[in-house]
């Protein structure tokens, strides 16, 4: 199950989700599971309405589904960024936000949704040291700031435009 942003087609804004059926894995130790890929982060932006999968991102995807299956990895279109920073091992694990495995138990008790956000998660995020009072002070004080000077520039139009239409 692999889940994509939306705008990825010219005529339609949706975003999808494509379903492939692996028949290959019955009598393997894979049988009684689903490998969930969320992909709607990783994306090229064409333009502002329209995106599509770089080569390397093709390829990193299609490298997790080969790590999952204990198959070799292709790098041939660059992909060996993508994978040294989420598989460091060389070796298939849950990446939170990216992919997991979930049993068919775990799909049933899920009422069987196989939306691969609910099983993936969300990414991790560092946390920082920014300091949230101190940049919201700073902000709101240009804001404060700015809205002043819009309020003066509004004055100047105003005796502009009134000037125009009284003569």
């Amino acid at each position: 199950m692999v889940a994509i942003s939306s705008n990825f087609f010219y005529t339609v804004t949706l975003p999808v989700t494509l379903w492939f059926l692996d028949k290959a894995k019955i009598g393997t130790a894979r049988e009684d599971t689903v490998l969930f890929l969320d992909a709607r982060n990783i994306y090229n932006q064409i333009d502002r309405t329209h995106r599509d999968f770089a080569p390397d991102q093709i390829e990193f995807l299609a490298n997790i589904v080969r790590l999952y299956r204990g198959e070799d990895v292709e790098t041939t279109d660059g992909s060996d960024t993508l994978l040294n920073e989420y598989f460091p091992d060389g070796k298939y694990v849950d990446v939170g936000g990216l992919c997991r495995v979930a049993s068919r138990a775990e799909i049933e008790a899920q009422s069987w949704s196989l939306s691969p956000g609910r099983y993936t998660g969300t990414a991790e995020v560092e946390e920082s040291d920014v300091d949230f009072i101190g940049e919201l002070e700073a902000l709101y004080e240009d804001f404060t700031m700015l809205s002043d000077e819009a309020g003066a520039l509004r004055a100047k139009v105003d005796v502009a435009v009134q000037g125009i239409l009284e003569a």
